[in-house]
């Protein structure tokens, strides 16, 4: 796609793409859905279910700035401490969750964009709390009984940022596929990927994480319904993306295998905050690059709620307001941290606020392992 007219504020997609004969599909979001685990808890709850006393690691959980999270934590023994979870339990855990959200996630999306499953032509699942062969998507067909020859690709392990990855994969294909109805369904099942022990490094991860799934409908142009009626796609425009890994910092997040707990943990280095906010800035600029924006000419953004201090390290880097993150925050402060799915619950509660106005320009970022930022550009 080529952009190369300057404008001082936000204006129409026709006057910031360059005059084409044949202008490049455009890809549409047109429903959003979510869905979490059965019970949530607050951090304080968490602390006392799992009797833990050291002051340095109720400090990280009552300072995380997250009131409560949904998780599915195992059942109590005899003292009422919650029993252990060997690898396999985890394993089962993750594909009873991941589908039972996906599917809950996938439906609410379809119900706000008024289609139906048998429209699904395209089929996206991301996740990284566990892995499946079949994957996500063969059991969301299977459960929900999608179309058998749909299209799919699963996307498995690439953390917290997977969200934007899988997102660009669908809108390539819309792109490509004029009036079809693709779904991405990214889904976390966070309660199936924990250690617990009484290491800072585990109470950092452990004080974040929770369960919830969101699914994202997107189509190219005017869809073609079951009864042969068309409709215009609504929604925001997906323009652009733009990614950066930090290969510096590329083990500065990584899922690998605790020998000692005979199980995979998730670690999280201290200086991530900052590694983040050091080159969000980076990553902004080269979205933007070309097209004639600014970052003030930006009117949504919608950050991953990765925690506290990364939110207010790309606050400070990129200039942005607490309202221009409010939705961050309060995801974060509501469910935790949901990786892949975190973003779409953002972008649902600025859906619902109902503020965004034609012609208007948000931003999606994501971060997670690599260590990697993506971002995209969407207008309304």
């Amino acid at each position: 796609m080529t952009i190369d007219v300057e404008v001082s504020r936000p204006r129409p997609l026709e006057s910031v793409l360059s005059v084409d004969p044949e202008p490049p599909a455009i890809s549409r979001i047109v429903g959003i859905g979510t869905a979490v685990s059965e019970r949530s808890y607050s951090q304080r709850e968490v602390l006392d279910m799992f009797r833990v006393v050291d002051p340095k690691i109720r400090s990280i959980f009552l300072n995380s700035a997250i009131e409560r999270r949904y998780l599915t934590l195992p059942e109590p023994d005899e003292t009422g401490a919650p029993r252990p979870e060997s690898q396999g339990d985890l394993l089962d855990k993750h594909k009873r969750l991941a589908v039972d959200m996906g599917a809950r996630a996938l439906l609410a999306c379809l119900d706000d964009a008024g289609r139906q499953l048998s429209e699904i032509r395209y089929l996206c699942c991301v996740t990284s709390t566990g892995f499946l062969t079949p994957g996500v998507s063969a059991l969301l067909i299977r459960e929900l009984g999608i179309d058998r020859h749909c299209a799919r690709v699963d996307i498995v392990g690439m953390g917290c940022n997977a969200g934007l990855n899988g997102m660009g994969a669908v809108a390539g294909w819309t792109a490509a596929h004029p009036g079809e109805l693709a779904v991405m369904v990214c889904t976390e099942a966070c309660s199936a990927a924990y250690v617990f022990d009484s290491t800072l490094r585990t109470a950092v991860v452990n004080s974040l994480f929770a369960d919830g799934a969101a699914a994202v409908a997107l189509e190219n142009g005017t869809l073609t319904g079951p009864t042969g009626s068309s409709r215009a796609a609504a929604g925001p425009r997906i323009l652009r993306f733009a990614s950066l890994v930090i290969t510096d910092a590329l083990e500065a997040m990584r899922y690998d295998w605790d020998r000692d707990q005979g199980k995979f943990s998730f670690f999280l280095d201290p200086d991530i905050p900052y590694v983040v906010g050091a080159h969000a800035e980076i990553v902004a600029d080269r979205l933007l690059s070309g097209t004639g924006l600014r970052r003030s000419d930006i009117s949504h953004w919608l950050v991953h709620s990765g925690g506290k201090k990364v939110i207010d390290a790309v606050m400070v880097n990129l200039g942005l307001t607490r309202h221009d993150v409010r939705h961050t925050t309060g995801v974060l402060r509501d469910y935790g941290n949901l990786s892949s799915a975190a973003f779409l619950f953002s972008y649902e509660r600025l859906v619902r606020e109902g503020v965004t106005r034609p012609g208007e320009y948000g931003v999606l970022m994501t971060m997670g392992p690599g260590s990697t930022i993506e971002m995209a550009l969407v207008q309304w």
